[in-house]
């Protein structure tokens, strides 16, 4: 008896220990994020490829593991991820594709995904996981419409000056009634998967914090508009019939998103379950800033930054939701792609926002956190221009853009210890009444 009664409580202890260890799910109440009873402000990244990294055949398992391991000791436990790419043919693509063809899927690339998600909780990290892309960069929305009929993509690297024939093509997405059906039985095939690593149910996996609709879907035109709102309404309300246990977010850039009119982000973004909202700030892009005048235009930057970010946070109060700034980046000086060239200015430009969330979530306000674009790690460019082909090592660049251009690599330190002390300051927020 005694034997029986000593195993009895060897496993009620065992379990009670799980139970402590398990890791909280992530939720949101008025326009601040919780994990349990505990307030949840961070500095995260972008790390789109994680799960082309935890690919057995064409990944690099052992560097995956790696730069969990330093993004948690650097303090970083929130990774904005690309669920997969789409289609995968042509040059600047992300390749391979997850979804190779319409419906059907790489095995391969569907156990990275699960690997990743499996190796971030045993770190209690936290992803975001994107569905869709309105950029060609991954196929995406694009992809879906060369799949149903509506010619070859205007992809604008293969094709210089043909950006306006690309959006006018994506545009009609969101009129493409077989389009948006196929990207929904993408989505009901995702987050109805089961994960190889965990066996746990991704709707149940607390290691998920959203789903995200996609990376910056757009409006495209005010005429666009209402079709847009539709194909949103209805692609959210599905999200959030197939999983109740996760937050929802749409993936917007906000204002440049949404014809350049706040009014139009408020109006697109009143369904009620998306959770929480999202912009993003791209000032090279933009136009805000030029490496090759960076004293002069560094300032302006921050200004126009703060601009920005008033907008953003004005429409989240009256919405009454959480906001999340989830991409932002900066080039090196003078736009050098090695790893060993300075991050000054970048640090600067850093600094600035990661102080906006401070003074946010110190107040009070709905501006709670930050993912940064992004996290190379050990990738690095190995042309000179940058260019990347498959095979190549991955980073936190696009394969249409120069490898290493906004990418926060392993030795940033100064960086990273930016990022560290924000990340320890937030853990230090007492819980809210």
């Amino acid at each position: 008896m005694k034997n029986n009664f000593l195993k009895i409580l060897s496993f009620v202890l065992i379990l009670s220990t799980l139970a402590c260890q398990a890791q909280e799910r992530i939720t949101f109440k008025g326009t601040q994020f919780y994990i349990g009873n505990k307030p949840y402000s961070y500095i995260g990244t972008n790390y789109w490829y994680g799960s082309l990294l935890a690919s057995k055949k064409n990944g690099d398992r052992k560097r995956l593991l790696r730069e969990l391991d330093l993004l948690k000791k650097e303090g970083i436990d929130n990774l904005r991820i690309l669920v997969g790419a789409d289609g995968g043919k042509y040059d600047f693509t992300v390749r391979p594709a997850l979804q190779y063809e319409q419906g059907k899927y790489d095995e391969d690339l569907l156990d990275g995904l699960d690997f990743l998600i499996h190796e971030m909780s045993k770190r209690k990290m936290y992803a975001v996981l994107y569905l869709t892309n309105n950029w060609e960069w991954s196929g995406g929305m694009s992809q879906y419409l060369e799949w149903n009929g509506k010619g070859p993509i205007p992809v604008p690297n293969i094709a210089p000056n043909t950006w306006p024939q690309f959006m006018s093509y994506t545009e009609q997405f969101h009129s493409c009634a077989p389009c948006m059906e196929s990207l929904n039985n993408h989505v009901k095939f995702i987050i109805g998967r089961t994960n190889t690593y965990s066996k746990k149910k991704y709707t149940e996996d607390s290691t998920i914090m959203a789903w995200q609709v996609g990376n910056e879907p757009r409006t495209f035109t005010p005429e666009n508009e209402a079709k847009f709102t539709v194909w949103l309404n209805n692609i959210v309300d599905l999200i959030d019939s197939l999983d109740q246990n996760h937050l929802i977010s749409t993936g917007s850039e906000g204002l440049n998103s949404s014809n350049d009119s706040m009014e139009t982000f408020e109006r697109t973004h009143q369904n009620p379950h998306i959770d929480y909202l999202t912009m993003h700030i791209w000032p090279k892009n933009w136009g805000w800033f030029k490496a090759d005048n960076a004293e002069k235009t560094l300032p302006t930057t921050l200004e126009n930054a703060g601009i920005y970010i008033d907008k953003h946070v004005k429409v989240a109060n009256d919405l009454k939701r959480p906001i999340i700034i989830e991409e932002f980046g900066l080039p090196r000086e003078n736009e050098n792609l090695l790893s060993s060239s300075s991050v000054a200015n970048r640090d600067v430009f850093y600094n600035y926002i990661f102080s906006r969330v401070a003074e946010s979530v110190a107040n009070n306000g709905p501006l709670q956190a930050a993912n940064f674009w992004g996290f190379g790690g050990e990738g690095k460019a190995v042309t000179a221009d940058g260019k990347w082909n498959p095979g190549n090592p991955l980073t936190t660049d696009p394969p249409q853009e120069p490898q290493g251009l906004n990418s926060v690599f392993s030795t940033d330190q100064s960086t990273l210890e930016i990022v560290k002390k924000y990340n320890l300051d937030f853990k230090k927020i007492k819980p809210r009444k």
